[in-house]
């Protein structure tokens, strides 16, 4: 028995995990849906199988080169318990995925709060991955969670942007510090951190824009917001999360290349993992570039973002091996 169906062997486990079992469905049903089949169905462990999972790993998002060195770890352990029965792969399987994520140095995910002082949150990414509204999501979270809450409208190049986050800052109840459009973004996100620290507010939240048209112009705005906020409220109380958007796959990959290039990444919030056939894109991220998911949105309400769960994220991957 492998550690995931020992763990998962309680009903209390399996139901604290039910919203990413919910959430990951369409990845289960879709890219994943013929692997239980394929395990069953071969009657060896050979080329032909390995050639199999490799396919459908690779349809489920997690890349290629993901996918070529865990298969290749596969085989190693294949060889090293000397396994013969395809079916008895799934434990395998399962818990080779739960190390390849934390392969590797592990990171801290939690907020680094402020304690007595003011935390910066700094969220970047392109248009359309569900930014601002992971924002206020968050902005929601945080105040349930007993936090004061603040918003900064940093992303000046689109009205539109402004406007959202001013809805959603009525919604959560969260003041909204806003500029006309076209200002500059540093400038707004000072005088936001000026007044939380006024009004003595736990956490700002900034959002900025999502251009990446010209990498160069980016970095210096992202280089000028990152020095207007340490120059504030010093180096250790602010994080910076890139905001990607699931259902683009490796897109959402490239474009996590990217902002990596141009500013240090804190974590991943990953938006629309319940919207996706392709959920392994998380695997994929971690693995290739180092970053952990910190907050994974499952759904449209609310309420449906939450911090990331490595447990919980490969058991809705693979919920049909529990049953």
């Amino acid at each position: 028995m492998g550690i995931f169906q020992k763990l998962f062997g309680s009903k209390e486990k399996r139901l604290k995990a039910e919203k990413y079992k919910i959430g990951m469905e369409k990845t289960r049903r879709g890219s994943l849906s013929s692997l239980k089949d394929v395990l069953k169905q071969s009657k060896k462990i050979d080329e032909a199988l390995y050639d199999k999972l490799e396919e459908i790993f690779i349809m489920a998002d997690i890349g290629v080169d993901t996918v070529v060195g865990f298969v290749s770890e596969l085989r190693k352990e294949v060889k090293k318990q000397e396994i013969s029965s395809p079916i008895a792969l799934e434990n395998i399987i399962v818990d080779k995925m739960f190390e390849l994520y934390l392969k590797g140095e592990i990171v801290n995910t939690n907020i680094r709060y402020n304690e007595g002082g003011l935390t910066v949150l700094l969220f970047v990414g392109v248009n359309g991955t569900g930014k601002t509204t992971s924002i206020g999501k968050l902005a929601h979270k945080l105040r349930k969670e007993g936090k004061s809450v603040m918003m900064a409208a940093g992303d000046t190049f689109r009205a539109g942007a402004i406007n959202q986050l001013k809805i959603w800052g009525e919604r959560v109840g969260c003041e909204v510090v806003a500029k006309s459009e076209g200002a500059d973004p540093s400038a707004v996100i000072f005088d936001a951190i000026k007044h939380a620290k006024e009004a003595k507010v736990d956490v700002l939240l900034c959002d900025t824009a999502g251009r990446l048209q010209n990498k160069v112009n980016l970095m210096k705005e992202l280089d000028k917001i990152k020095r207007t906020i340490e120059r504030e409220i010093g180096s250790s109380h602010y994080e910076t999360y890139l905001v990607v958007d699931a259902t683009t796959g490796q897109n959402g990959l490239s474009q996590a290349k990217i902002f990596q290039e141009v500013t240090k990444l804190s974590g991943i919030v990953l938006t629309k993992l319940d919207g996706t056939a392709k959920g392994g894109i998380v695997l994929a991220i971690r693995n290739e570039l180092g970053i952990p998911i910190s907050f994974v949105g499952l759904g449209e309400k609310i309420d449906d973002i939450d911090y990331f769960d490595i447990e919980d994220y490969i058991y809705g991957l693979f919920a049909d091996f529990f049953e």
